[in-house]
Formats: structure tokens, C-alpha cells, sequence
């Protein structure tokens, strides 16, 4: 794509705005960079403006309707006055992550799913970077267009593959956008506000494929029920991964990942991380390892190594026989289901937040697993509603109050679970903060 001397337009001054700014302007475009808050990333802002980048902040006018192409920051809605007008004039409205690939040559592996994304890209770099030159983008920190931004002022083209993490308001923009591997690794209840309904969040996930060819390798999980419906109704070629030995190359069977094609094995109990759920995600991992001809021990060993990430079912501390998890990126209530389904028993549930238009009653199932919920903050009427003729749920607004309150009820025995199934943003700015707090107020009370 040759944008020399054209006028980009860019909607967000985010990380991603910024990026895809910086990139533009360095091979030739005239860009113009619109947002409609006034308190962005002064370094950003310096930057571009020293590169010659118009900006205007604190609101949208309609000088980007002069613009040739328009890249949407992810974040930005589409149902705000400006993206309407900008349909209306027939510009061309793209992605991010559409506009990076349009200037790149790597090969892409794609990743996307509700939940588990960024562990999975993550494992997925640490087995792939045994025998490749590879690099992880996207949603898991660092925007595409950095990438090939670094990639051109360095002009190393060593790359072999960029493994990109995509949510789903970076899968919307996409038009010619074709991985050359894609995974799917589950669909569930999510980001409800910014979507018509379920259905149309389903369909934004899986028009990640929709320019991939018989050519290109398309991996799913068989075992996530709302995936295998939604494959059935696609006419292309996919590959499956699943627990099931009948569906899957590498499956669980007797505790351990075993392969269809080698004698090797993985001992679940031998891996540092825990959970069902994240023994999927490593079969997920293995089947595309294998298929760029990993062989099976170095895949096994790469999982058995890899620790996972901070707040994502992350086991920091046991003492005095309790188990501490903070799993605050758990932010809707199939990622709950999950961490509740990797402990089986003897949980007290700390959940609350900002609801997402959750059913709290999905919980109902586990009662046998859970001992006392502890609801706080803006989600704990709705969660204390919809659970408490079942299920002892203490309501609590503050989240520090929460959490002595879970300390003084567990015994031996149990699991502390901070898996909130709500966002972070009533008391905390992010899962980050929220699952920080969670472990300091752990640290303080036992030190």
C-alpha cells in the first residue's frame, strides 16, 4: 500500500493511535490525529507534533472527512456521531491492526478468544522461539504498527512469524487483513455493551477468518461448545484441538498431554501451571508447534517450563493450609466458571466490580464447590440477588473489606479465589491494580 503524500486520519490518540500515527508519518503521510478527550499521553502528543502531525484534541471535527483513509483506534464505538459521518462520506475506515498489515510482510499466527489469549500467545512465543525468530503483538501490549515501524527503521527482516493477539474491536475494522494461522480458542458472554447482542460479538470473533483459504491453517477448540456450532456453518478447512483423543493430535488422558505421532508425554502435575483450562490452552499451543514441525519433547518442555502471567489464576501464596488465587483478569463469569472448575472444592468466591451484563446465576452449578461468596463493590446487590437463596454471599462494598473478610473465613483446607467476573473500574483504573491490591492486603495481614 503506497500512502505517500496521502492524508491519513487517525481516531484515537491511544497506544495504538499513537503508533499507527508515528508509522504513517514515516513513510510519507500526511497525517491528522482526532480525540475527543482532552488528557492524552503528552509525550505521544509532543512526539507526533515534532513529526509534523497535526492534532486536535477534546472533540471531532470534521476535518478527518478530508482524509483518503481512516484508521479507528479499537477502543473508539461505532455508534458515535463522527464514525457515523465518516460512513456516510464513504471514506474508508479501517483498523489498526488492518493498516500494520497492509505495510508488512511477516508471517502472522493469530490468537483470539474471550478468555486466555494473552497466556496462550505467551506460551506460544516461549515454544516457538526454540527454533524461530519470532515476535507477540497486538492486544498482548504492543501495537502492530510499533512492530513493523521497528522492523522498518531497523530493517531487519529476520522475523519468521509475529504472533498477534486480537480482541474483538480489533477484529471488526479488518477487511484484507489474512493470517497465515489462526486459533480460536473459545467464545463466551463479553463486552455486551459494545456489541447488539450475543450473536453479533460471536460473529466479530470469527471474522477473524474470513479471508483465510484452504491454504492457511484454522485451529479451534472442539471442546468449546459455541465454537463447534459456528465452524459448522463455515465452508473451509479447520483443524481441531480438544481433551478428546478422538478429535484432537495431542489430548489428556490419564492425567497426561499425550500425542497422536510420538510416544511422548507431559504430566500435567509437572507443569507450573495449573488448571483445566490451561491444559487446553497448551494442546492448543502444541498443535500449531507441531504443525511448523516442533518436534514433541521440546513442545513438552516448553510447557512444562512456562509459569503463566500475574493475575491470571495465579497461585502467590499458601499458609497455614489456605491457597490465595488472584485471577482478578477473570472480568466476565465464564473465566469464573473456569478458575472454579481448576480448584473442584472448598472455595471462598471473592466476586464484584462493574457487572458486564453477567448472569451471576451461572454460578448456582458450583455450589458444592463453593463455601461463602464475598460480594463487593457496584456488582454485589446483583450478585447477592441472584445467588444468596443457594449459596452464603456476604455483601460488601468496599474490595479491602472483602478481602480480611474472605481471610477471616478460611480454614485449612480452603482456596481463597479472587475471581471477580466483573471489570475492575468501579474501585480500581485496572484488573492490574485490582489484582495487586488483592496480593499486597494478602501479604500485609500474614507478614
Amino acid at each position: 500500500m503506497n500512502i505517500e503524500n496521502k492524508n491519513i486520519g487517525i481516531l484515537g490518540l491511544g497506544v495504538s493511535g499513537y503508533w499507527a500515527a508515528k508509522l504513517a508519518s514515516s513513510i510519507g503521510a500526511n497525517v491528522f490525529v482526532s480525540d475527543s478527550k482532552s488528557d492524552i499521553n503528552e509525550i505521544y502528543a509532543k512526539e507526533l507534533t515534532d513529526m509534523g502531525v497535526d492534532i486536535e484534541l477534546g472533540f471531532h471535527s470534521d476535518r478527518i472527512l478530508n482524509s483518503d483513509l481512516i484508521i479507528k483506534s479499537p477502543g473508539i464505538p461505532n455508534d458515535i456521531k463522527i464514525i457515523q459521518n465518516i460512513l456516510e462520506s464513504n471514506i474508508e475506515m479501517i483498523s489498526e491492526i488492518e493498516f500494520a498489515y497492509r505495510l508488512s510482510d511477516l508471517k502472522i499466527i493469530a490468537i483470539t478468544g474471550t478468555n486466555g489469549k494473552t497466556t496462550t500467545v505467551t506460551c506460544l512465543y516461549e515454544v516457538l522461539k526454540k527454533k524461530f525468530n519470532v515476535v507477540k503483538s497486538g492486544n498482548i501490549g504492543t501495537p502492530f504498527s510499533e512492530m513493523i515501524y521497528e522492523e522498518n527503521i531497523s530493517k531487519k527482516l529476520n522475523t519468521d512469524f509475529c504472533i498477534l493477539e486480537l480482541s474483538s474491536f480489533q477484529i471488526d475494522d479488518i477487511d484484507t487483513f489474512k493470517p497465515d494461522i489462526a486459533m480460536i480458542l473459545n467464545i463466551s458472554r463479553d463486552h455486551l455493551d459494545r456489541y447488539e447482542d450475543f450473536l453479533d460479538y460471536t460473529n466479530s470473533k470469527m471474522g477473524l477468518f474470513k479471508n483465510m483459504n484452504d491454504d492457511d491453517l484454522i485451529i479451534y477448540n472442539h471442546d468449546d461448545n459455541i465454537l463447534s456450532d459456528e465452524i459448522e456453518k463455515i465452508d473451509r478447512v479447520f483443524t481441531a484441538y480438544s481433551l478428546n483423543k478422538n478429535f484432537s493430535t495431542f489430548y489428556l488422558e490419564n492425567k497426561k498431554i499425550e500425542s497422536s505421532h510420538s510416544k511422548e508425554t507431559l504430566h500435567i502435575d509437572e507443569c507450573q501451571l495449573l488448571g483445566i483450562h490451561n491444559v487446553s490452552n497448551f494442546i492448543g499451543v502444541a498443535t500449531i508447534a507441531s504443525h511448523l514441525k516442533l518436534d514433541d519433547k521440546d513442545i513438552f518442555e516448553s510447557l512444562k517450563k512456562f509459569e503463566g502471567l500475574h493475575h491470571r489464576f495465579e497461585i502467590f501464596k499458601e499458609v497455614d493450609g489456605i491457597k490465595f488465587i488472584n485471577d482478578s483478569k477473570a472480568t466476565n463469569i465464564a473465566s469464573v466458571q473456569v478458575a472454579i472448575d481448576s480448584i473442584d472444592r472448598n472455595i471462598i468466591l471473592i466476586m464484584g466490580g462493574l457487572p458486564k451484563e453477567s448472569d451471576f446465576s451461572a454460578i448456582l452449578e458450583y455450589s458444592d464447590s463453593i463455601k461463602s461468596i464475598i460480594a463487593y463493590g457496584v456488582a454485589s446487590d446483583d450478585i447477592h440477588h441472584s445467588l444468596s437463596e443457594s449459596l452464603e454471599v456476604l455483601k460488601i462494598e468496599e474490595f479491602e473489606q472483602a478481602i480480611n473478610s474472605a481471610m477471616s473465613l478460611a480454614e485449612r483446607g480452603d482456596s481463597v479465589l479472587m475471581s471477580p467476573g466483573c471489570a475492575s473500574y468501579d474501585q480500581f483504573k485496572n484488573f492490574e491494580e485490582r489484582g495487586d491490591c488483592f496480593k499486597s492486603i494478602v501479604e500485609r495481614h500474614y507478614s
